[in-house]
């Protein structure tokens, strides 16, 4: 063979590696089999794309940008390489040839999102180029496509805040009192926003009244911690809306959140990390890129990432602290996990409920209930009944308690979580479940099950306890039917199975119901327990069970 044939056989080897590499979200390894390749842009334009995709990804900008430009003299530029030699003259300041590189490129090829951010990124360009006046710039921003309102209304408060306008407070009042889609993100720049007007009682106030309707935000957590206990000139985000680099950067946040939800992580990867390149110093942007890593499975960047927004502030810290322990579990290590959240609890100057409702959840998701127990309590003491976590942590609290066998106590917790939030379609379905394990208040159950299945429709779990209720009453023509369901909406779930087979027995098909016992006892998930029943019931039925 010769050398010229292994030299083609290597090249395209590598070249599907690389672009196999991209599509799975290993980065590092497409950048190495991409970039033993030259010159390949001249007759496969895919190459080009998987390239520089590749590039951003791995945060090379500056040989992305090297690389966008020798395409473009050989006239083989496309959307991301317009894009990035965009940014990085933007990064630079250099607004005249940001400008004249956007008008030069035909756009025709671009698709529709391509379009809208290709045009917003131009014509902020144009408004620092120019040095447009505010009603210009404002003409200028109508031309884009109304399709995508959301973005507009974002752009909308971003120029108002640029110019300074008088139009300013309302409009990020408007925007974040939005009752159709979330805005809550942009109390933040809002805030921002007061605190350089020098208005730090109202910009406190802004930032209390949302954090009662979104107690839970990140973001906005930091930053009331950061100004609230006198750092405000040391925030860990950093934004300015006269700076368009930053503008620039928050709209390629919002492309990448709304391609990360619909699973493109790739992409979503490339917009954020432009989003970083255009403000470093937004230390926010690295949630979204480490929540991508974790759901791509690269949990050693994940780890990375996470450990760095562990520096940034303790909201970021605890946040970071819980998805550490998350990607412990996915790999199998318990007790890491569990060190660090306790490690992380310790660290807390002073634990909030919030945080002290998390350490709660994490026990009782890992059976230790009687740690959960104490956490729960905690919470529970400090709080009133009108409380959002007060349902949520009787639930949780009452859920530990049955667990290690004290019932009186657990029964009290859900009958106490219902009393406080009445339609609760889970909570409701434990309880209920419960007692007809128990062999009590079977009736009383049919009922509270009944209105749990219209609560959540087709829940695998609801469905089959409904179906148990009315096995229990002997009833076992409706109860096939509700089991049936159960078992199709959950089909490897080896107590819906097993009530399934129950129910069959008890209707005269007892070779199926043998069947689905048998199936149970090759389930994984099956328990011990379980197991000896079945093989009890494969010889004599249900009746020596029940």
């Amino acid at each position: 063979m010769g050398i010229e044939k292994i030299y083609k056989r290597d090249f395209v080897s590598n070249y599907f590696s690389g672009v196999v590499a991209l599509a799975d979200n290993d980065y590092e390894e497409s950048y190495n089999f991409l970039k033993s390749i030259e010159n390949l842009e001249t007759t496969h334009l895919q190459y080009s794309r998987s390239y520089v995709e590749t590039l951003v990804n791995n945060f090379k900008i500056n040989e992305g940008f090297r690389y966008s430009i020798n395409l473009k003299k050989k006239k083989l530029n496309f959307y991301s390489s317009d894009i990035i030699i965009a940014s990085k003259y933007i990064k630079n300041s250099d607004f005249l040839k940001a400008y004249e590189h956007l008008n030069s490129v035909n756009k025709d090829y671009y698709s529709p999102l391509q379009q809208i951010l290709s045009k917003v990124i131009f014509n902020w360009i144009a408004v620092e180029n120019k040095q447009l006046n505010f009603k210009d710039a404002e003409n200028l921003f109508q031309s884009v496509n109304p399709r995508y309102k959301n973005i507009k209304k974002i752009n909308d408060v971003f120029l108002n805040c640029y110019f300074d306008t008088s139009k300013t407070d309302n409009k990020f009042k408007s925007l974040i009192n939005e009752e159709n889609t979330d805005f809550s993100r942009y109390t933040f720049f809002y805030v921002n926003y007061l605190i350089k007007k020098n208005l730090p009682s109202k910009a406190k106030i802004v930032l209390n009244e949302k954090l009662k309707n979104v107690p839970r935000n990140l973001i906005l957590n930091q930053l009331k911690l950061d100004i609230f206990s006198g750092n405000k000139n040391f925030l860990f985000n950093s934004f300015d809306c006269k700076n368009i680099s930053n503008i620039i950067a928050e709209v390629f946040y919002i492309t990448a959140n709304a391609l990360s939800t619909q699973s493109i992580y790739s992409l979503s990867n490339f917009y954020i990390n432009l989003s970083k390149y255009l403000n470093q110093n937004f230390i926010s942007y690295n949630t979204l890129l480490a929540e991508n890593m974790v759901m791509t499975g690269d949990y050693e960047k994940a780890k990375l990432i996470y450990k760095l927004l562990s520096k940034s502030g303790e909201i970021y810290n605890w946040h970071s602290t819980k998805q550490l322990a998350l990607i412990e579990l996915e790999q199998d290590k318990k007790n890491n996990a569990e060190r660090v959240m306790e490690n992380g609890y310790i660290k807390l100057k002073k634990p909030n409920i919030y945080q002290t409702y998390d350490l709660a959840n994490f026990f009782k998701n890992n059976q230790k209930f009687n740690q959960s127990i104490k956490y729960y309590s905690k919470v529970i003491n400090k709080i009133s009944e009108s409380h959002e976590l007060y349902p949520k942590a009787k639930d949780g609290r009452g859920i530990s308690y049955e667990r290690v066998g004290e019932w009186q106590k657990a029964e009290k917790d859900f009958l106490d979580s219902l009393r406080a939030k009445p339609n609760q379609a889970y909570v409701i379905n434990y309880l209920a479940y419960t007692w007809i394990e128990k062999g009590i208040k079977i009736e009383k159950s049919l009922k509270m099950l009944e209105e749990a299945n219209r609560l959540k429709k087709n829940d695998g779990y609801i469905t089959d306890s409904l179906g148990w209720a009315l096995y229990k009453l002997e009833e076992y023509k409706d109860a096939k039917r509700y089991l049936q369901k159960a078992v199709q909406l959950m089909p490897s779930d080896p107590i819906v199975n097993d009530h399934f087979g129950d129910v069959l027995w008890k209707t005269g098909k007892k070779i199926q119901a043998r069947y689905y016992w048998d199936y149970v006892l090759n389930l994984e998930e099956t328990e011990d327990d379980l197991k000896k029943k079945i093989k009890k019931k494969m010889l004599n039925g249900p009746e020596i069970i029940n």
